[in-house]
């Protein structure tokens, strides 16, 4: 089941009805594939981990909960711990420590697909085609402007990967742009 890309989209689509959520989990999975493809990694593992890493998030949104619930809830479907640990390392409240490459993929991607999707829908036509790295990292220097995303994760996210900022920026945008119809951007 963890490699199984429908299974896994039907138990998020399950616990997740907002259009937002799933299609942020859509795009932290293009992100962390597209990463995993680069890594010479298994695309569909980590496709998989990302996609699910938020399922939970509707039901259990209090920081005690998510994503707790969600790796309680995987582990009674038989989800491994390497994919559950994932998960639960993207989340800094739950003090698991981010030490694999997956671990440390996930949290790289996931405030940052989350934040190139708010840079696109602010732009005229909506389109990921018109993001440019430029334009997302001047939005970031404007706190107001998608308040709730820690600029410092996005930062601290590259830096584990050992990626500059601008690289990882523009290999977001480009993953996503792989998926944008599915993204709607």
């Amino acid at each position: 089941m963890e490699q199984d890309r429908e299974y896994c989209h039907n138990l998020l689509k399950e616990y997740t009805k907002g259009d937002g959520l799933l299609k942020h989990a859509y795009s932290v999975e293009a992100c962390v594939a597209a990463y995993a493809k680069e890594f010479g990694e298994d695309e569909k593992y980590w496709g998989n981990v990302a996609l699910l890493h938020d399922f939970d998030y509707e039901k259990y949104p209090s920081m005690e909960e998510h994503p707790s619930e969600g790796s309680k809830i995987l582990e009674e479907k038989g989800f491994g711990e390497e994919f559950r640990r994932a998960i639960m390392s993207h989340a800094n409240h739950t003090n698991v420590t981010r030490e694999t490459k997956l671990e440390k993929t996930l949290f790289a991607c996931d405030e940052l697909a989350g934040f190139i999707t708010a840079v696109t829908l602010v732009r005229p036509s909506k389109s990921l085609d018109e993001v440019k790295v430029k334009s997302v990292k001047k939005k970031m220097k404007d706190k107001r402007f998608a308040a709730a995303v820690s600029r410092e994760d996005i930062i601290n996210g590259a830096e584990d990967l050992g990626i500059p900022l601008e690289e990882h920026i523009q290999f977001c945008i480009d993953a996503m742009r792989e998926q944008k119809e599915l993204l709607g951007l």
